[in-house]
């Protein structure tokens, strides 16, 4: 934040930043500078109460869970920094900035931080849980860690569901996203003609679901070449159920990882086959949730 993003400012430096870079700092540093604040001001000053009492440190986590949604906006927005970073990585300025601070590494690998850094905390956790059964605080730590791992998820969803295109409403309406994976989809239309139905029922697709509280979206993976976040798949949008009139059949004959979720009473049948067992049962748990 002092040896780049301040010097972004310097009118001394400004001779060396390109047209294209300037007024582009909050998309480079996104909101590192607010995570920068919450820790010095507030996190770290609670986890130091706890230094004679280390046990009881998941009591400052859960006091503070909510500040920890700062690390989604800023994760959100890593792969537009990284794409601006792509672009300008060689320019003077960068390298002069670096030279000043005689750092090794170039400023991609701190930008970087904060992503390693909400990922650690879980790790950080489960390490104190190990070393803190039966004492007084291992609750608060289990728990700590359980809200941690639920940020985790929220960044990772997130993550993809920005990856979204071709959806023309406005996402934020359907709701919080509960999941999101890939399955192989087959199809039954009741109106289709009866060519369309047999052929539907040998080959799966391949869909990407992003369940909302209001809507499942059906999603088609693409995978990019490139590195990092360019690597990152983009999901092109097909169709969506809006939860109001979706039902759901727990249980396909012959496949425990396959459940059905059938539309308008069954006039449209989608057969979903998760990857495991496992994870069926937690789609079909969300699902029912939401249904009721």
């Amino acid at each position: 934040l002092q040896g780049y993003a301040a010097e972004m400012d310097n009118p001394l430096m400004a001779h060396l930043i390109s047209p294209e870079l300037q007024n582009k700092k909050d998309i480079l540093f996104g909101n590192m500078e607010e995570i920068y604040h919450f820790h010095n001001r507030i996190f770290l000053r609670e986890l130091e109460k706890y230094v004679e009492y280390p046990e009881l440190v998941g009591r400052c986590f859960l006091d503070q869970m909510e500040d920890f949604q700062i690390y989604e906006k800023y994760c959100q927005n890593k792969p537009r920094s990284e794409s601006l970073w792509r672009q300008f990585s060689d320019s003077v300025f960068f390298q002069e900035c670096q030279r000043k601070l005689d750092h090794k590494l170039s400023l991609d690998s701190y930008l970087l931080k904060p992503v390693q850094r909400i990922t650690k905390y879980q790790l950080l956790l489960k390490e104190m849980l190990k070393y803190s059964k039966n004492c007084e605080g291992a609750e608060d730590l289990q728990e700590a860690l359980t809200s941690i791992l639920g940020i985790l998820k929220a960044v990772n969803d997130s993550m993809h569901q920005i990856a979204i295109t071709g959806y023309d409403g406005n996402l934020n309406e359907l709701g919080k996203l509960l999941m999101q994976g890939s399955f192989n989809v087959w199809t039954d239309h009741k109106k289709g003609h009866s060519k369309v139905k047999d052929l539907a029922r040998f080959k799966p697709m391949q869909r990407h679901l992003f369940l909302h509280e209001k809507a499942v979206l059906f999603c088609k993976k693409r995978e990019e070449n490139g590195e990092g976040y360019e690597k990152a798949p983009s999901y092109s949008y097909k169709h969506s159920l809006n939860m109001a009139a979706v039902g759901i059949t727990e249980n396909v004959k012959g496949d425990a990882k396959k459940f059905e979720i059938w539309y308008n009473a069954r006039e449209e049948v989608y057969i979903i086959q998760a990857p495991t067992p496992e994870v069926k049962a937690t789609w079909v748990n969300e699902i029912r949730k939401v249904l009721t």
